[in-house]
């Protein structure tokens, strides 16, 4: 069975090649009957004897048998809430939604209050009461975990959750212990010019100050962690610099950044968008101060 699967992946790999100008270097025999087809540390595609045209990278999944916690903070976000956690729910594997309200002021907090807690088995809602800052409602979800691994969820509409399926085969694997989902492998769209800048600025820097990371989105929301490893991490941040310290601490300890192409559909500031260019500039002090302490 292995044999004939390892033939099957070198084939689809070969089909993958063509017309590549790299090379796809690793082939992962996974879970399930499938092989993980990798070139530079990013995941192609899913290969099964079962399936051998489904080379769609959409579609590429493995069964994942560990809970997966998903970490939602949540600050104002009452008109997409409902509609973030119903989606949530919908991805077909086992996870735990840990909602943080950050001391909200809109209506978000009744809405957790009244609709949602205690009402679903894998739904929690947590609660700040005063505003703390996102990196501190992500730092009380991490300490309410329970899964083996941990994905970061806003709670707006710009990425979709059904994306998941995307991000957790390396992980489940074993190939990976870190698993980014990169908007610039895949598609973005409505993006700010200012802050698709701060964006390559960003991954720019982080490339230079942490050489070997080759990542290609470092503000990106999905990060999938192993929950152990994310544990051990001193994380101090409070506000949108949450992202660029897991990341410096994250590879400053030596672990593989691994990513996956992932969709994204931007929102605007009169819909609830919150972070600002000018925020990349406190990103990357935090970057660059991470780099030699802590």
């Amino acid at each position: 069975m292995l044999v004939d699967l390892y033939r099957f992946a070198s084939t689809s790999l070969r089909r993958l090649n063509k017309g590549m100008d790299d090379e796809v270097i690793g082939i992962h025999l996974g879970k399930g009957g499938s092989a993980l087809l990798l070139r530079d540390n990013v995941l192609l595609k899913t290969a099964s004897p079962a399936s051998a045209d489904a080379t769609d990278q959409a579609s590429a999944t493995l069964p994942v048998t560990g809970l997966l916690s998903v970490a939602m903070p949540a600050y104002n976000e009452r008109e997409t809430l409902r509609e973030i956690i119903t989606r949530v729910r919908a991805v077909p594997v086992r996870k735990e939604i840990i909602i943080v309200d950050d001391g909200s002021t809109d209506g978000t907090r009744e809405i957790l209050q009244e609709e949602i807690e205690g009402k679903y088995p894998d739904v929690r809602v947590l609660y700040h009461t005063e505003n703390r800052g996102k990196g501190a409602a992500i730092c009380t979800a991490i300490a309410h975990a329970q899964g083996e691994y941990l994905i970061v969820q806003d709670a707006d509409l710009e990425y979709d959750p059904a994306e998941y399926l995307k991000l957790l085969p390396l992980i489940e694997s074993g190939q990976a212990d870190v698993v980014y989902g990169s908007r610039f492998l895949g598609s973005i769209r409505k993006m700010r010019f200012t802050n698709l800048v701060a964006n390559k600025l960003l991954t720019w820097g982080t490339n230079i100050l942490y050489p070997g990371a080759k990542i290609t989105d470092e503000a990106t929301c999905y990060k999938v962690f192993r929950l152990d490893l994310l544990k051990k991490l001193p994380l101090r941040s409070r506000r949108f610099d949450f992202c660029p310290e897991v990341t410096a601490k994250t590879l400053k300890r030596g672990y593989k950044i691994h990513e996956v192409p992932i969709n994204y559909v931007a929102r605007t500031e009169q819909q609830g968008k919150k972070i600002r260019w000018t925020d990349g500039f406190d990103a990357l002090w935090t970057l660059i101060k991470y780099r030699f302490i802590d």
